[in-house]
């Protein structure tokens, strides 16, 4: 993944943050929405762009443009930094391939204590019938 043409794709907009902050929230645009176009960004193969389609299918516009904001801060240049991090971890995520199941046994110690319980259960089932003379 090539970091910098990625932040070349990116585009930034600052909003007024909401929530508590007095006039301070009121008359500055802190808050950092970033957009990236996942069709027309040239940082990934098809197969990539596959896969973060699959992935961030919740995520992504009708356009497949990516929206994440960030306002936790009072900093306009911190939160471009944070929502820049989660950019990049939202996208290394959804491009690592899942770990393929290892098949494995049942330890002995499991296979004893299902036999265990199931002969339980036939006992309090044999003992709910009526006596055999």
């Amino acid at each position: 993944m090539d970091k910098e043409l990625l932040r070349n794709e990116l585009t930034f907009k600052a909003t007024r943050s909401s929530g508590p902050g007095g006039q301070h929230v009121n008359k500055t645009s802190t808050r950092i929405e970033l957009y990236w176009s996942l069709h027309d960004s040239h940082a990934f193969s098809e197969d990539q762009k596959i896969r973060l389609r699959e992935k961030l299918h919740n995520r992504l516009t009708k356009e497949q443009i990516l929206i994440l904001a960030s306002g936790q801060t009072r900093s306009q240049f911190k939160n471009k930094e944070q929502v820049i991090k989660r950019f990049f971890e939202l996208l290394e995520e959804a491009l690592t391939p899942p770990k393929k199941r290892k098949k494995s046994k049942p330890t002995y110690a499991s296979k004893v204590k299902r036999l265990q319980s199931k002969k339980q259960h036939a006992e309090k089932k044999a003992s709910r019938k009526k006596p055999d003379f």
